[in-house]
């Protein structure tokens, strides 16, 4: 690619983690080094692990014109979808291009597939759910999306994306390419994804995951905490929001490597690294921070580590925050995309959280602990299971290409 892609303004985020609701709590906890981490409180049988739960999601029902989606990830996505304005920000794009010319694409890896375990476990004498979970709406991979659809009265393009830990961070590329194309004016993009024991057990059977909270990038590292979260954001053409920061680029590739191993020199991360910088018409040096994905398993941070040095100067600086919120797996996109968008605003370099030792092949650009310093460009990485890869380029407006 030559020719830079026409950037698109984030004219709206939103974000609901283990970090707390909205914006300002991410802001402060990152400023802090404050980890939402906590020990396993949610699974139906033990398992002794650290996981990045969000307070408050049992505690208020969906409304009564949206209960035949009443699920724990729905309302989760209810609670994220109020944070920041940001409904009255969709409603206001709503009005101004129509219902049907806003797309609306989300990431996830399990949509509501908590309630489904609950329905099998609550399985009567003949076999059948209870009454109360006979509900087709929320046994279905794109009831999140189909859910968000009424919650905000959208009628464009509708997309559910489950791509594993790239979920949500693909979407952005979904949604610049229908709006390049014309087929709509705007799009909403996000994610959510909750803790449920398909998860938890899921990835234990797998042996990914920690007994302690998270520590990305530490020579001692053992294995991933599991967090869940919300989150949103609201795409545009520049000249909507002419002060936004922007969408400059986004790079995919798929490397298939292994079915849960990166390629062991990231080969697949890279391409879509330099897909991403392409399409922003930037070069490696002009990235001021990097979100890296940063699982704290040990392939998958061994391999990040190289190919940062082997990328970029020890200028630009990075980290995971996944010691912060756990690995949210198909929300892991849209919160580390947030998090970058914040980077960006305040000019905060996230540190490490977790790492007491760091890897010997992690370079000079890791920042360890919270720094302040400009941030015109951050990118966000996101790779997942089965080489599913991709990689977002964020900017301020005034970035020169």
């Amino acid at each position: 690619m030559t020719t830079p892609m026409p950037s698109l303004a984030v004219s709206a985020c939103t974000a609901t983690s283990a970090l707390g609701h909205g914006l300002d709590t991410h802001r402060q906890a990152l400023e802090q080094g404050r980890s939402g981490l906590r020990p396993n409180d949610i699974s139906q049988a033990p398992l002794p692990c650290w996981i990045g739960r969000v307070d408050g999601v049992e505690d208020e029902p969906l409304p009564a014109a949206l209960a035949d989606w009443d699920c724990r990830n729905n309302r989760l996505a209810w609670l994220g979808l109020r944070q920041d304005g940001f409904l009255d920000r969709v409603h206001a794009a709503r009005t101004r291009y129509g219902a049907d010319r806003i797309a609306l694409l989300l990431g996830t890896s399990t949509a509501s597939i908590g309630a489904t375990e609950e329905g099998y476990r609550r399985l009567d004498a003949s076999g059948h759910l209870p009454d109360d979970l006979r509900r087709r709406a929320i046994h279905s991979p794109h009831s999140l999306t189909d859910f968000v659809a009424a919650a905000l009265a959208l009628e464009g393009p509708c997309l559910t994306v489950s791509t594993a830990c790239s979920s949500s961070a693909k979407v952005f590329a979904s949604a610049e390419r229908m709006i390049r194309l014309g087929l709509v004016d705007a799009a909403v993009v996000g994610g959510v994804d909750t803790l449920c024991d398909s998860v938890l057990f899921g990835f234990g059977s797998l042996e990914l995951i920690s007994a302690e909270p998270c520590r990305p990038f530490d020579e001692a590292r053992n294995g991933i905490s599991i967090g869940e979260a919300a989150g949103f954001a609201l795409l545009e053409r520049a000249d909507a929001a002419p002060q936004a920061p922007r969408l400059l680029g986004w790079g995919e590739s798929s490397d298939a490597h292994h079915m849960s191993t990166p390629h062991p020199e990231g080969l697949g991360a890279e391409l879509a690294i330099r897909e991403a910088l392409a399409r922003a018409g930037l070069e490696p040096t002009q990235v001021d921070y990097i979100n890296l994905h940063g699982t704290a398993s040990h392939k998958n941070d061994t391999m990040e580590a190289n190919l940062l040095a082997r990328l970029f100067p020890t200028t630009t600086r990075a980290s995971s925050t996944k010691g912060f919120t756990g690995h949210t797996l198909g929300a892991a996109g849209i919160i580390e995309a947030v998090i970058a968008l914040l980077a960006i605003e305040g000019g905060l370099i996230p540190g490490n959280l977790g790492a007491r030792a760091p890897d010997p092949a992690c370079s000079a650009s890791f920042a360890w602990h919270a720094a302040h310093q400009r941030v015109a460009v951050a990118m966000s990485n996101s790779f997942g299971f089965g080489g599913n890869n991709a990689c977002l380029v964020f900017g301020q407006a005034q970035v020169s290409r």
